[in-house]
């Protein structure tokens, strides 16, 4: 369907649902890689560094880990804004992004499958060289292909628009952790080896890496031959041009580089990317050491925590499928402040229930150890979190970007990933160092992500209100613009 027809059908600014899918390729191939580093790499780490310093302790590396694991989010605090910023001023015959989002991509795509290689083979060195050579290309594809989004989206539509790239980019997710919970288990099943599996079949923890590998370079060349960057931008420009006098914003803003943001509107996004710091340290403290705290603190299967990612990322796409219809009804910062404090009470549950309900000492059964089973209130509790997550994600970005013109969509998408990676450098070596202390361990993961959680959500009720004040002001136009739209 044209976008005149779609216009003319409903009247006002109509989100091409087509488009959008298949501009969440790109957001598909970066959480299809990312599902994976995470899955797999603290692991390695922990199990490399052990053997490296002598030690059976894991408490005792994580430091370390928590330190290689900071490193993607390091580059990114750094490349992103640079990369966003490069492309915002890039103009070629295929577009501003997609010559970032090719090359980062296929570069990505070879060295990501040498990571196990070099688990595999007890090379820590090979194995930190490889991360860091993905990390950085990572940080050239990651930004551009964000930004594509609102390129080509008329603000008022961001949120629902938002919500499809991050159910695209959750199906990228959900392939790696299917597969990798599918080879685990099946390898136990006929294998004797126990924990030693990824030691003895090398093929358990590479066909993850490979396959998305494989994705990543499939998910780009779809994007790249569907999605003609000037062509589109081209045919909406008026859209994109009456999408401006609807945004949710304390004052309009001018397509002009060299006038200075607002008062309001700059207060506006210092709060967002301040909150937006807490709820990634909460959220990225837990991403990053659950797999350790299930395997050291519950002592529990790890591939019972893969069944619990699964259930958490399905409510995230129920979440990110029904948020635009959330936001249509009451806005984006109720929205997303209702995700905020879902996750605080959520966390509340987590921390209560993992003290009165410690882990039991696991059976030895002929010399082997029973893992205990997974906790089933964490399978309830993560799906919760998942969904009210998912509200906050699929708003804060376009909240961001609603402040800024067209030309500088990727330097504020810079800005939003700045944020977010700072607290993913700083929090997995906070609880790295944290954990050298004694008393602190891996059972007081939830009290740190209620903490982080806590102080973002009460910085984020300081957002102003845009929608309520439209409200009050009797903006009829861009009252019912977001009320039809979004």
């Amino acid at each position: 369907m044209s976008e005149k027809v779609e216009k003319a059908n409903s009247g006002g600014l109509k989100l091409n649902y087509k488009r959008t899918f298949i501009i969440g390729f790109a957001f598909f191939g970066i959480l299809l890689m990312w599902q994976v580093w995470d899955s797999y790499c603290s692991s390695f780490l922990s199990e490399l560094f052990m053997s490296a310093f002598g030690t059976t302790e894991p408490t005792e590396v994580q430091w370390l880990v928590g330190i290689m694991m900071a490193i993607d989010n390091l580059s990114a605090l750094i490349l992103m804004p640079i990369f966003g910023k490069l492309s915002d001023k890039t103009n070629t015959k295929i577009g501003k992004r997609m010559p970032y989002i090719l090359i980062g991509t296929f570069v990505c795509a070879v060295a990501f499958p040498f990571i196990p290689i070099a688990f595999h083979f007890n090379s820590l060195v090979t194995l930190i060289l490889l991360m860091i050579v993905t990390v950085i290309f990572a940080m050239m594809y990651r930004n551009p292909a964000v930004a594509l989004m609102p390129d080509l989206t008329p603000k008022p539509l961001r949120s629902k628009a938002n919500g499809i790239i991050n159910i695209m980019g959750y199906i990228g997710g959900a392939v790696p952790t299917v597969l990798g919970l599918f080879l685990v288990l099946s390898y136990y099943f006929t294998k004797t080896e126990g924990a030693e599996w990824q030691y003895h079949n090398l093929w358990v923890i590479e066909i993850p890496f490979l396959l998305a590998s494989v994705l990543m370079v499939v998910s780009a060349l779809v994007l790249f031959f569907k999605i003609k960057e000037n062509e589109v931008k081209e045919q909406i420009r008026d859209d994109l041009a009456a999408g401006e006098k609807e945004a949710e914003i304390a004052d309009s803003v001018e397509n002009d580089d060299k006038k200075p943001m607002s008062k309001a509107n700059k207060t506006m996004l210092i709060l967002i990317l301040v909150a937006e710091f807490f709820w990634f340290m909460a959220d990225n403290g837990v991403s990053t050491f659950l797999t350790n705290y299930t395997r050291y603190h519950l002592q529990a299967s790890t591939g019972q925590l893969s069944i619990n990612t699964i259930i958490s990322g399905l409510m995230s796409v129920v979440g990110f499928a029904t948020a635009g219809y959330i936001v249509k009804k009451i806005g984006r910062k109720r929205t997303l402040t209702i995700g905020l404090v879902v996750t605080v009470l959520s966390y509340v549950i987590w921390t209560v229930l993992s003290f009165s309900m410690p882990p039991a000492v696991p059976q030895v059964v002929d010399g082997k150890t029973i893992p205990n089973p997974f906790p089933i209130y964490m399978f309830i509790l993560f799906a919760v979190k998942g969904y009210a997550m998912s509200l906050v994600h699929v708003n804060s970005f376009p909240m961001v970007v609603e402040l800024c013109s067209a030309k500088k969509i990727g330097q504020f998408t810079g800005y939003y990933y700045a944020s977010s990676m700072f607290a993913q450098t700083i929090t997995p070596c906070t609880l790295g160092l944290l954990m050298l202390n004694p008393n602190f361990g891996f059972e007081l993961l939830p009290v740190y992500a209620l903490s982080c959680m806590v102080v973002s959500t009460v910085i984020f009720f300081f957002v102003k209100n845009v929608r309520l004040n439209k409200s009050k002001d009797d903006l009829k136009v861009g009252l019912e613009a977001i009320g039809d739209n979004d």
